[in-house]
């Protein structure tokens, strides 16, 4: 989050003289409190103020990059999840490479008819099948697929954090967000690298709230 002059100058303020309350802080800037208002709940909500009734504001101590990753260890996954990409098992491998290559994605999830998933299926599992001589469209992609219960999956209130580190640790383009019904696990979105960078550019430019 990049602050602006005025927001540096509150933070100077409290920081020497704290706590204070608004109407003080509004008196050493010649301003008056309802302009004032703003950039002290702007200040508030980001973490470098608290604020105290009738006691004031005070300041926290804490360094915008200390702030950013508290911010990113809150972050859930139903925050950032997108749309799934998913394919049925009974599809064949050329009909999967048409979908990833249409799709624009590294990954496919692979389900059942109940919508739960069954398999993964990553660009080098289809660039391998395709390197051989047989037919593609004869093949279904449940016999090349990465099979459960070998297969990494997040849920919606995990935190986005703990599937980047799954992401990292299994070096894996995609993770399927997942939640348990009767039949098995339902497919409901997917978290990816992109989901990863998108988080931190949204972080950055203050547009997550």
């Amino acid at each position: 989050m990049e602050l602006s002059k005025r927001q540096e100058q509150i933070i100077e303020i409290v920081k020497g003289n704290g706590p204070i309350t608004g109407e003080h802080i509004a008196d050493r800037l010649n301003l008056t409190r309802a302009t004032l208002r703003p950039d002290l709940a702007i200040l508030t909500m980001a973490g470098y103020l608290d604020a105290r009734p009738r006691v004031g504001y005070f300041y926290t101590g804490k360094t915008g990059s200390e702030l950013l990753t508290e911010k990113i260890k809150k972050f859930k996954v139903h925050e950032f999840l997108q749309v799934p990409v998913v394919v049925k098992d009974s599809v064949s491998v050329y009909d999967a490479i048409s979908t990833m290559f249409l799709e624009d994605v590294g990954t496919l999830f692979v389900v059942d008819d109940n919508s739960c998933l069954t398999g993964v299926l990553s660009r080098k599992d289809l660039l391998r099948a395709s390197i051989g001589q047989q037919n593609l469209s004869a093949v279904p992609v449940h016999i090349i697929m990465t099979r459960m219960p070998n297969i990494a999956v997040c849920r919606k209130d995990d935190l986005l954090i703990d599937a980047a580190q799954k992401l990292i640790t299994r070096q894996i383009d995609g993770l399927p967000v997942v939640k348990e019904i009767d039949a098995g696990l339902e497919v409901v979105g997917r978290v990816t690298k992109t989901t990863m960078t998108k988080a931190l550019v949204e972080l950055t430019i203050g547009d997550h709230v």
